[in-house]
């Protein structure tokens, strides 16, 4: 499985390929390939799932020059590029400092 310094490595060189969901949502939600690989300066893994439906898997907390917020959800699986599975604002009143899903939610 990836680690998190390799997830980085890749998304700040821009070695990442989308699915064709996180495609869709990217240009839906007007998110750039350059605010990826600005989230990877200042990104964390939030949620871990290593027993995720097609491979490994994580959310990513990061955030770009502009202090925009993004989670990203990624594929831990070994392979040559980051699979980006999904993109998307946080919605605050869904997290609490974007890290920890709130419970009544």
């Amino acid at each position: 499985m990836k680690s998190l310094e390799e997830i980085q490595q890749q998304l700040q060189a821009g070695i990442f390929e989308f699915t064709r969901h996180a495609l869709k949502r990217s240009i839906e939600r007007n998110i750039s390939e350059q605010e990826i690989k600005q989230t990877s300066l200042k990104i964390e893994m939030i949620e871990d799932y290593p027993d995720d439906k097609y491979s490994p898997s994580c959310l990513l907390l990061g955030f770009t020059q502009n202090d925009r917020v993004l989670h990203l959800q990624v594929s831990r699986a070994e392979s040559d590029t980051i699979k980006i599975i999904t993109l998307y604002e946080p919605d605050p009143a869904e997290w609490i400092d974007f890290r920890r899903r709130k419970s009544n939610v």
